[in-house]
Order: C-alpha cells, then sequence, then structure tokens
C-alpha cells in the first residue's frame, strides 16, 4: 500500500496545522488548524482548501488548541459531513472552543463593519457560531490507545502527549499488530515532569516521523517557574500594581492557577484577588478537574482533598459587563485573561487599560509568534497598536518562559532517544523557519538521523513499509 503525505498547513509556521494522508482511493486529513499571526498567515484561511473536503473521508485531530482545529468549521460549511476523532478529553473542550471561535469571528466582522476599517465591504467571518456548532455533531471520542481500522489497510492508535489535556499523538499502522507504526504524528509534543498532566508517552519507533519544532535551538529556563513567578508577583504588590496575564484558556490558564494556589499555600506570595476573564478558562477549569485519565500522581492525590486549580480567591468573571468593571480596579489584583499572544479577546481591552501605567506588569507565559502583540512586546516595542490607537508601552514586560507545554530542544531530542532504531524518514513542522531548521541541525548532529523541514503545501512518497506484513 501506498501512503502519500500532503503539508498543507504547519510547516514554516507555528499555526495552521493540517496534513493530508492518502493511501489508494482513501483520504483522511490529521489537524485541520487555524492559520494565526500576521495576515499573510491569516489570509490562507480564506483560500479554497486544497482537496475538496467531501473528499476527505475522516478528520483525525491531535489536541484542542484553535491552531490545531479552528478550521474544521468552515471545512464543514464548504462540504465536510463525515467523522471527526479525537480523544474524549479533546472533545469535550472543543464543546467550548469552536464556538467561542466562531462568536470572535462574527464580532471581529461585525466590529470592522461598523469601523470601516475593513477593505471588504462586508468584512465576513470566516465562520459563524452556527458553522461551529454544526462541526461539533461530527466528534466522536477515541480513546487513548484504542485501535481504530479506517479501511483499506490501514489502522489508527492515538497516544498520550502530554501537552494540554486530551492532547494526542496520532500513529497511522499498516497492519493492524500494534507495533512500529508506519507514520506518527506527535501533534505538539509536551514536557515530563510538569503539573497536572501525565508525561508524554514513550514510543518505541516510527517508519516516517512528523515532529513539531516550535522550540527548535531554545531551551526553557530549568529553574522552578514558582521562583520567578514568585518574584513577580511580589513585586507587582510592592508597586501597587496590576499583574495582567494574557493567557490560553486552555492548559496555559490552569497550570498558573495551579502554581498560583500552590505558591499561596506555602505563604510564598501575597493573597492578592485572582480574576479568571475568560469563561472558556473557567469551563475548562471544571474540565481538568473531571477528565482524570490525564492526571499525573500529584494531581491525583491532591484531587482527593479538593481540586487544586480552584484557589480560594479565583473570581470567575463571566460576562462583558463584569470584564468591563475590572478597569475600575485600583487595589493590587491578578487578572487571567484570553488571549494568550494578545492577537484578540478580552486581554486585549486589558492591555489597552494597564499598558501606559509603569506600576503594572503585563506577564507573557507563553509562546509569542511573529507578528502578535505578544511577540511586540516581548521584543521590546516601544508602542503598540490597539483597536487603530497607537499606545506607549510604560507597564513592565515580563516572561515566564518555564510554563511552556511545548518540549524544548533538548527535551524533544531526549524523547526522541527513546527510539529503538531511527526513523526512515523525519520531517519537521509546526515551527518558524529559524526554529525548524536549528532543530532538524541537532537531530542531524547528536543522533545522526535524517531529517528534512516541510515546505508548505509539498506532498512526499512514503516509503514502503519496512516491517512485515501480518494480513
Amino acid at each position: 500500500m501506498d501512503l502519500t503525505l500532503r503539508f498543507l498547513g504547519g510547516a514554516g509556521s507555528v499555526t495552521g496545522s493540517r496534513f493530508l494522508v492518502d493511501w489508494g482511493t482513501r483520504r483522511v486529513l490529521i489537524d485541520c488548524g487555524l492559520f494565526q499571526g500576521p495576515r499573510a498567515l491569516r489570509e490562507r484561511n480564506w483560500e479554497p482548501f486544497p482537496v475538496r473536503p467531501d473528499s476527505i473521508e475522516r478528520v483525525i485531530l491531535t489536541h484542542a488548541h484553535i491552531d490545531h482545529t479552528g478550521y474544521l468549521p468552515r471545512l464543514v460549511k464548504d462540504g465536510y459531513r463525515r467523522p471527526v476523532r479525537a480523544t474524549p478529553a479533546t472533545c469535550d473542550l472543543l464543546e467550548l472552543m469552536l464556538p467561542d471561535a466562531g462568536h470572535l469571528q462574527e464580532e471581529e466582522a461585525g466590529w470592522h463593519n461598523r469601523h470601516r476599517t475593513s477593505r471588504h465591504r462586508p468584512a465576513l467571518p470566516l465562520f459563524t457560531e452556527s458553522d461551529a456548532r454544526r462541526s461539533l455533531d461530527l466528534l466522536r471520542p477515541l480513546p487513548y490507545d484504542h485501535g481504530l481500522d479506517l479501511g483499506g489497510g490501514l489502522s489508527l492508535r492515538l497516544r498520550r502527549a502530554g501537552h494540554i489535556l486530551g492532547s494526542a499523538m496520532v500513529e497511522l499502522h499498516r497492519d493492524s499488530s500494534g507495533g512500529i507504526p508506519d507514520l506518527l504524528f506527535t501533534g505538539d509534543l509536551g514536557r515530563s515532569g510538569q503539573p497536572i498532566l501525565k508525561d508524554p508517552d514513550r514510543v518505541r519507533g516510527a517508519d516516517t516521523l512528523v515532529l513539531e519544532s516550535t522550540y527548535g535551538g531554545r531551551t526553557h529556563g530549568r529553574d522552578d517557574p514558582r521562583d520567578d513567578l514568585e518574584r513577580i508577583i511580589k513585586h507587582a504588590a510592592e508597586q501597587r500594581g496590576m499583574v495582567l496575564i494574557p493567557a490560553f484558556a486552555i492548559g496555559r490558564t490552569q497550570t498558573l492557577l495551579y502554581l498560583l494556589n500552590d505558591l499561596q499555600e506555602a505563604g510564598r506570595i501575597p493573597i492578592l484577588p485572582i480574576y479568571v476573564d475568560s469563561p472558556m478558562a473557567i469551563h475548562a477549569v471544571s474540565l481538568y478537574c473531571r477528565h482524570t485519565e490525564d492526571h499525573d500522581l500529584d494531581m491525583q492525590a491532591l484531587m482527593r482533598e479538593v481540586c487544586p486549580i480552584r484557589p480560594p480567591n479565583m473570581t470567575c468573571v463571566r460576562d462583558v459587563e463584569e470584564s468591563k468593571a475590572l478597569n475600575d480596579l485600583t487595589e493590587p489584583a491578578i487578572i487571567i485573561s484570553a488571549a494568550g499572544m494578545l492577537t484578540g479577546g478580552r486581554s486585549v481591552h486589558h492591555l489597552r487599560h494597564r499598558l501606559g501605567d509603569p506600576r503594572n506588569t503585563i506577564l507573557l507565559v507563553g509562546y509569542q509568534a511573529q507578528g502578535t502583540r505578544g511577540r511586540l512586546l516581548q521584543d521590546g516595542a516601544r508602542e503598540v497598536e490597539i483597536y487603530g490607537q497607537k499606545i506607549r508601552v510604560q507597564a513592565q514586560i515580563q516572561t515566564l518562559s518555564g510554563l511552556s507545554a511545548h518540549a524544548d530542544e533538548e527535551e524533544i531530542l531526549g524523547w526522541l532517544g527513546g527510539f529503538e532504531a531511527p526513523p526512515r524518514q523525519t520531517w519537521l513542522v509546526h515551527g518558524e523557519p529559524e526554529s525548524a531548521g536549528a532543530l532538524a541541525n541537532s537531530i542531524r548532529d547528536r543522533l545522526g538521523w535524517r531529517v528534512d523541514v516541510a515546505a508548505h503545501l509539498a506532498g512526499v512518497e512514503l516509503p514502503p513499509s519496512a516491517q512485515p506484513s501480518t494480513r
């Protein structure tokens, strides 16, 4: 059986992950992500999909982040009607995330139309909340380690990736023996020893490996992030300032709450009001507590008493008026709000209100892609544009890199070191060109593997199976 792989997204950038696999007359799509960041990338979302959506037999999702799932409502709008496979936790998270993404698309289009800031007349949403809800009807949960026959001699298995709740690696096998997969997609690979979640599964190998490279050429700090978080919170409290933390609603917010609760209980930081201004993040806290199949041993032990990601001083901010009321706060407090790269959502409104005060701290706790406001702040911009207004950067900008949910280069190399033999092909995706190139060089130099950086829209033929058929 011949397999063909096409990189329809997630190649040359860290967003828009979409990988098409063809065999015989069959076709599956691994991930269905939204392009984010600079306009040139976002405009790809509006281009016709490279193949007819109704020619795809299944969509398989690695995890719930929008850069891996956010194009699904558009694909459904354009004619896709077949099953979407993901872990049960990912399916639950998408019940929150996709309708919210559709709502934001409609809000953004409406804003542009009211203010006449778009070159399109009228500006239209890429998809609507109704489109997103229709896509949810196609979700079919598939637990970790359960095999699924895709037909035509190919089977599927999901393995734990340890990135966020429900995140998975995707194994495709030409036979049903459960041995070394013919094709392995890591999705976003998580880190070992992180709070809440189990570590990524160790795998014996793969014939062809599609590996993320977000943090190629870089390493996260090995210090305990609690130490830096303690320093930043204490300093802000002394300055009588606010700490604004733009954070991904899924994953990063829950980790932050876990760490803040831990620091408070240990008496290491003052007990300040914590406002979680993201309805999605609030709902996700409940899902993180409910999906015990992903909990590590520490989380399991703490859950016997109380869910450790619900600090007693946490206030859930749900509606828009409550969110606006946070602008009136004058006493020190912590505001956690989406989106994590300051590309939209409530965090941008808080940024506009808090950025000009030197007593305040803007704490960046995740990867900031090129072209985003978060990246501009991280790179030292003296002013940023928010809704057409230039705002001077007076607040202190801090980065807490130890909270990344992505494995860094050393952690990726350590995970690859568990392979019993090198893959015959390794393709690097989901990384900016410098990061992917750096990781490729490290894999060649230190492991001696054959590795290539995937190019957008490129197609490759996979080698024949190296394993004897069991059929």
